[in-house]
């Protein structure tokens, strides 16, 4: 039986251009949430010249709540970094920011990767594109007292890290043409404000943001570029060229897939081969920190060792993680090949993202800022979507409550042990259930509300309404042989209104 999006779904014809959906008009939850400001949209609405297009309303909340999330900060800022131990875990709002300012030698003017530091972390370990980012942020950095610094050193993080965010806004926004709206799902994620400013992830984030807009172009080239550039900043946006792969074997696509694998590469070396050359100690330390670092927070391996109160060893955990990993991207492989019509890359993308954090030995609370751009793109459902965020939330109070338990000495102020392995599992079923629901819209399409308009795969670029050349399975018996026609709708462009758009 057809869902009811599906029976009353606009078919545009070539007369009369496609509009941008109204999820006010296809969602319930959103459609009740709108009422706080009036209502959902009606047929006959008159918009005039108003310049507060879809991607400008995008942008503008993006940025009022990650000012909100700055607001959140404000105790630690004032006070809570500086004293004491377990403050800025009582007031949850932690950051790595200014406590690395002096940790990483930015204070002391030392050159990231090139200049070895004090202390157990000889050399930053972090990517180089990131290095770069945290060193421009130290130039921007005033002088003063030391606390001061630290404050003005997150506070300048603050401001760039803020147009990170406006541009994965911007980018999620365009990236489905007929569905800027679901930008709103990024723009309002109550994790995104909480988390965007304890680490610098948002850069790769915006990059890899980017990058699944130019591909939904048709920009190869430029999509490996950015990814290649994501990846000097982050370790997950090279994951993506994974289920692109698999879709553009079963799609045939071989050469747009090979000129994106060529940029990202390209990319990738421009930025890393310097660094590598001349200062191979402090290049390799990402990656040599990342296999020796032991069992971390939010992970289900901390669940095992708290419960069983035996540590395991860390050449074990990498190999039993990479097993997982393996086994869960092989698993995404053959969903893809015979899935009875082409899955959208945005589903895929999200997929083998979630399996590499849920499988990794760390699963610290800022790598949600991964997911939620492409849980935007892969399941626009506010429902599911509000869940998958409460989940989240509850893990972000409970990780600071229990260290504030474990910094608090003989007070044991917050959550004990056995509270905190409660919100891992929450945060862990909360992302798997997002899962769920993606690989059941995969077996199902006609219950995918990005499809329910006739649309094949909006972020696809090449792959959006391709012919299929390679499948098995039930693919290959018929189901549902040919995909669904691209829909040419209108490109949301900035400060632009797509024609006929109430």
């Amino acid at each position: 039986m057809p869902s009811p999006e599906e029976t009353t779904a606009h078919q545009a014809t070539p007369a009369e251009p496609p509009s941008a959906v109204p999820p006010t008009r296809r969602d319930r939850v959103a459609a009740a949430g709108s009422e706080l400001i009036g209502g959902p949209v009606g047929r006959w609405a008159w918009s005039g010249s108003n310049w507060l297009t879809p991607v400008r309303v995008v942008a503008l909340v993006a940025l009022g709540m990650f000012a909100l999330g700055m607001a959140q900060k404000m105790p630690c800022y004032d006070w809570a970094w500086f004293r004491g131990a377990s403050s800025q875990y009582t007031h949850a709002c932690y950051s790595d920011i200014p406590h690395l300012f002096e940790g990483r030698g930015f204070a002391a003017n030392l050159v990231p990767y090139f200049d070895r530091l004090p202390g157990d972390m000889n050399y930053l370990e972090y990517p180089v594109l990131t290095g770069v980012f945290m060193e421009v942020a130290s130039w921007l950095t005033p002088g003063g007292s030391m606390q001061y610094r630290e404050q003005m050193y997150w506070m300048v993080n603050a401001g760039m890290l803020m147009i990170c965010a406006a541009v994965i806004a911007v980018c999620t926004a365009r990236t489905h043409r007929r569905r800027p709206w679901d930008a709103l799902l990024v723009a309002l994620a109550p994790a995104f404000a909480l988390t965007a400013t304890i680490n610098w992830d948002l850069l790769a984030v915006a990059l890899t943001a980017a990058a699944m807009l130019m591909w939904s172009r048709g920009r190869a080239l430029a999509f490996g570029v950015l990814i290649g550039l994501a990846t000097a900043a982050k370790l997950y946006p090279v994951l993506l060229l994974g289920p692109l792969l698999v879709l553009c074997w079963r799609a045939g696509k071989f050469r747009a897939y090979g000129v994106a694998l060529l940029g990202a590469a390209g990319a990738w070396l421009v930025v890393n081969l310097p660094v590598m050359l001349l200062a191979p100690q402090g290049w390799e330390k990402f990656y040599t920190f990342s296999q020796e670092r032991g069992i971390d927070f939010g992970s289900f391996w901390l669940i095992i060792t708290q419960r069983t109160g035996r540590s395991l060893d860390v050449s074990s955990v990498n190999a039993y993680a990479m097993l997982l990993m393996v086994l869960a991207c092989a698993g995404i492989g053959v969903l893809a090949l015979m899935a009875p019509r082409r899955p959208r890359f945005a589903q895929l993308a999200l997929l083998v993202v979630a399996a590499f954090i849920l499988t990794n030995k760390v699963y610290s609370p800022q790598y949600v800022l991964w997911l939620i751009p492409l849980a935007a793109l892969a399941r626009p459902r506010w429902r599911d979507f509000l869940i998958w965020q409460a989940c989240e939330v509850v893990y972000y109070l409970g990780i600071w409550m229990y260290l504030a338990y474990t910094t608090s000495g003989e007070a044991h102020k917050g959550l004990p042990a056995e509270g905190y392995q409660l919100a891992i599992a929450v945060h862990l079923l909360g992302t798997l259930y997002l899962c769920a629901l993606v690989v059941r819209d995969i077996l199902m399409p006609e219950r995918d509300s990005v499809r329910a308009d006739g649309s094949d795969d909006p972020s696809g670029g090449v792959l959006d309404g391709a012919q299929d050349v390679f499948v098995f399975g039930q693919a290959a018996a018929g189901a549902q042989q040919q995909p669904a026609r691209a829909v040419e709708g209108p490109r949301v462009e900035w400060g632009m209104r797509p024609p006929g758009a109430a």
